[in-house]
Parts: C-alpha cells; sequence; structure tokens
C-alpha cells in the first residue's frame, strides 16, 4: 500500500510529510529526504526574509518548499515599540524586575527574539510582500488567512494552506481561497487551540471537500502518519520530530530538557507571546502559573514585555528559564538523531503500519 497520493504527486514529493521549522538547515534537510519543508519566518525581519528564503532556494534548486507566516488580526496599525512599551501595567514590570532578580539574569546585549520588532500591520505588510516576491511554492497562515493576501498568492501561482483549529476556521479559510487545510490538534506544541486531532480532523475533512487536509498535533510515528490516512487526510505536518534533530541544532540545554520530556511535561501557557502556546515545563511556565503571577497580556503587549527577559536568559543561559515550545508527541523523541533518519523511521514504521492493517 503505497503511501503516495495526489499531493505528493502535485508537488513531486516521495512522502506526504509537510515539516515545520525555524531552521533553514532543516528545511533544506526534508526537502533533500523527499518531504516539503516550511521554514517559520514570522519573527524574522522582512528583510531576513527575503534572504533566507533566497539562501533556501539556492541550496535546494528547484525542489518545493514553503515559509509560515502569522498575521493575527488586532494588532496596531505601525511598529511602534515605544508606544506599546509605555502601555504596560506596573505590576507587569514588576513581576518581570522579580525573575530579573530571583535568577540572577544580567540584562541581554541586544533586543530579543521577540522584542527586535514590534507585531503590528505595517510589519506583517513587509513580511508579506517579501514572501510574495520570493519562488516559495507554498505560503502558510499560522493564525489569520486574509482573503486579500490569499488572493494575491494564489496569482503569483503559489499554493495557499491555513492552519485551523476548529471546523469553523476551516470553513474561513475554504472562503477566503485556502488551497490546503492543516488541521490542527491540541496535542500540537506552540499555538494550538482546545479541540484534540482525532475530534477535528474528520470534522475538517468533512468542511474540506475536495481540498486536501494535513494532520497536525501528536504526529510522531508511523503509526500516527496510517492513522492520518484512517480520517481522510492526504499526510501530514510536523514541527516538533525536528526539534532535537542534528540539524537543528537547538542549545543543548534545551535539546536535553526536550529529549528527557514525557506528553505530560507539556504545558500550555500564555507568558510567551499572550497567546495560548504548547511549551515544555520548566521554571518560566512556572513563574507565569503562580497565584500571584499577574496575567500574561495581549499580544503583542505580552511580547514587549518578556521579549528582552527571553533573550536574555538564553544570551546568559540561565538553565531553569530555558524552555522551547514542543507539542505532546515530544516523548517520542529520546535521541538526537538527523532529518534523514528521522524521515526513514517514519516511512517505514508507516509502511508497516499500513501493510498491517490489510
Amino acid at each position: 500500500m503505497p503511501i503516495t497520493n495526489a499531493l505528493t504527486e502535485k508537488f513531486g514529493l516521495k512522502y506526504p510529510i509537510f515539516g515545520f521549522a525555524h531552521s533553514i538547515d532543516v528545511v533544506c534537510a526534508l526537502a533533500e529526504a523527499g518531504c516539503f519543508g516550511v521554514y517559520g519566518a514570522t519573527r524574522d525581519t522582512p528583510e531576513e526574509i527575503e534572504e533566507r528564503l533566497a539562501l533556501i532556494r539556492e541550496r535546494i534548486g528547484d525542489r518545493p518548499f514553503g515559509v509560515d507566516l502569522v498575521m493575527p488580526r488586532g494588532m496596531p496599525e505601525f511598529a511602534d515599540k515605544q508606544a506599546v512599551i509605555d502601555q504596560l501595567p506596573e505590576e507587569h514590570k514588576s513581576f518581570v524586575k522579580g525573575l530579573y532578580e530571583k535568577y540572577d539574569i544580567p540584562p541581554a546585549t541586544k533586543p530579543g527574539m521577540r522584542s527586535r520588532f514590534l507585531r503590528s500591520d505595517e510589519i506583517t505588510n513587509r513580511q508579506v510582500r517579501k514572501v510574495l516576491e520570493s519562488s516559495v511554492d507554498i505560503f502558510a497562515c499560522g493564525i489569520g488567512a486574509p482573503a486579500d493576501v490569499v488572493a494575491e498568492a494564489k496569482r503569483g501561482g503559489k499554493t495557499t494552506l491555513a492552519l485551523v483549529g476548529h471546523p469553523r476556521h476551516a470553513q474561513a479559510a475554504l472562503r477566503a481561497g485556502a488551497d490546503i487545510l492543516v488541521a490542527q490538534g491540541y496535542d500540537a506544541g506552540a499555538h494550538t487551540g482546545p479541540i484534540g486531532t482525532f475530534s477535528l480532523v474528520p470534522q475538517v475533512v468533512d468542511v474540506a471537500g475536495h481540498a486536501p487536509v494535513l494532520v497536525a498535533g501528536g504526529v510522531a510515528t508511523g503509526r500516527h502518519i496510517a492513522a492520518s490516512f484512517a480520517m481522510g487526510a492526504q499526510g501530514v505536518w510536523m514541527g516538533t520530530a525536528w526539534l532535537t534533530s542534528t540539524e537543528h541544532a537547538l542549545h543543548e540545554v534545551v535539546v536535553e530538557k526536550l529529549l528527557a520530556a514525557g506528553s505530560d511535561d507539556t504545558v500550555i501557557t500564555r507568558a510567551n507571546s499572550g497567546k495560548t502556546f504548547r511549551q515544555i515545563r520548566t521554571a518560566w511556565s512556572e513563574e507565569w502559573a503562580k497565584p500571584d503571577a499577574p496575567q500574561p497580556l495581549q499580544m503583542p503587549h505580552q511580547d514587549m514585555l518578556i521579549g528582552d527577559l527571553l533573550g536574555a536568559i538564553n544570551e546568559h543561559e540561565i538553565k531553569p528559564l530555558m524552555h522551547s515550545g514542543a507539542g505532546q508527541s515530544i516523548a517520542y523523541s529520546t535521541e538526537q538523531k538527523s532529518v534523514a533518519d528521522i524521515v526513514a523511521d517514519l516511512v517505514e514504521q508507516t509502511e508497516k503500519a499500513m501493510a498491517g492493517l490489510r
């Protein structure tokens, strides 16, 4: 029983595995392994997006790849960081100051990843423009799929994809013109919704009609991939699986925590961005869960509140607070492997699982 289908044929893939990563090396390794790599560019400046997408294209030639942007509604119109910083409540600033003191954290020498620029319509529009001008094959919309952006991407010959966590989100994405849907269940890492993967996927498949659906959230083995086909999907979308890969090159402290984590060692918090975000449980998430901790602010105010602090934590290697987004499938990552080896294991497991179903 083959694991190829109309979606793999459309993009010339060997396997229906779509891999999301913030690492150029992971994206390129996925392409070289016959999968579809998607680069997460939300926290990149427009200039970095242009440079990094061009670099990926140079490295993988005419193999397909994509880029993912988060485009949430309700952001400030202009990228005025100071205006948002001036609005931060004293209670929250005092709490952050207390974390600096409690963990003896030196100031960062440069702005953190979340505070380098303000999440705003101005920045998003410039990021989108760089993606539309690039040679990427898929434009993936992580949060929000504005119809005008989807339409312009499609006019430029790009396939559009939307991540959804609810059947009504799937309907909205289809109305906006999305070509592919990713049904992302509660199990997933980073930004995730409240509906479990097995409850969500069949509902999204029913809503999608002829639009292909990929399964995300809890996908870590060939058995999960076989189950995805059984639910009517045409492939899977995986992010957590690559975090501990040799190509991703996360800090060794973070890798050690990820390799030791079970499914119940992940927690959903709004402390990173202001939106629900699944990550491994560390002192960072525990501090924000304490009864006397303030409620995280909405995006992008939370970014400005903790961005430099997170930068300082990573720069100065404050081990108790170092963390990473990760889905519940992190339990299956128990040793470091190359992307190629991870893919080979997934393919072998999928073929075995599907043969067993016969």
